[in-house]
C-alpha cells in the first residue's frame, strides 16, 4: 500500500512539474514573440495605450478584443514565418519555432493544436485582423484551461534573454 501511495504522489508531482514546465516554455515563446511588437506597431495601427496593454496579454485583466491587435499578431507572426499565405497557422513552422526554445518540445504540439482548434471556430470571419484577434482570445482562454499560460512574472524573468 505504501508503494502505491508513493506512485500516486510521484504521478501528481510529475503532472504539476509538466504543467509548470510548459508554462515556463510559454514564457520564453511569449517574450521572444513580443519583441516584434514595436516593429509592427505602426503597420497594425496600434495606439500607444493598446500597445502597452498588449504587453500584459496573459494577465487576467487584459481583454483580447481590439481588431488592431489581430493586425499586430499577423505582422509579428510574419516576422517569424508562423503563418501561411491565408493567415492561418503554419503548423510545421510554429512547431519548429516553439521547439527552438529551452524544452520547447514539451509544448510545441499542444500549442499548434490549441491554435488550430481556435482557428476552426472562427474560420468564417473574412477580415483577417478580426479573425486573428478572435483566435488569439480563444487561444488565451484555452491555454489557461490547459495550464500552459505563463505568469506575467515568468515572462518578465526571461525578457532580457531576448
Amino acid at each position: 500500500m505504501v508503494s502505491v501511495n508513493y506512485l500516486v504522489f510521484g504521478m501528481v508531482l510529475a503532472t504539476i512539474g509538466g504543467v509548470r514546465g510548459t508554462a515556463e516554455v510559454m514564457s520564453h515563446v511569449t517574450a521572444h514573440f513580443g519583441k516584434a511588437l514595436e516593429e509592427c506597431r505602426e503597420e497594425s495601427g496600434l495606439t500607444a495605450d493598446v500597445m502597452e496593454e498588449f504587453k500584459h496579454f496573459w494577465s487576467e485583466d487584459f481583454e483580447v478584443v481590439h481588431r488592431e491587435l489581430g493586425c499586430a499578431i499577423i505582422c509579428m507572426s510574419n516576422k517569424f514565418s508562423l503563418l501561411q499565405d491565408d493567415t492561418r497557422i503554419h503548423h510545421v513552422n510554429m512547431n519548429d519555432y516553439v521547439k527552438s526554445f529551452p524544452n520547447g518540445e514539451i509544448l510545441s504540439q499542444k500549442m499548434v493544436e490549441l491554435i488550430h482548434n481556435c482557428e476552426k471556430q472562427y474560420d468564417d470571419i473574412t477580415d483577417e485582423c478580426s479573425r486573428v484577434v478572435k483566435v488569439a482570445a480563444c487561444f488565451k482562454v484555452d491555454a489557461k484551461k490547459e495550464g500552459i499560460a505563463p505568469e506575467v512574472t515568468m515572462i518578465e524573468a526571461v525578457m532580457e534573454k531576448y
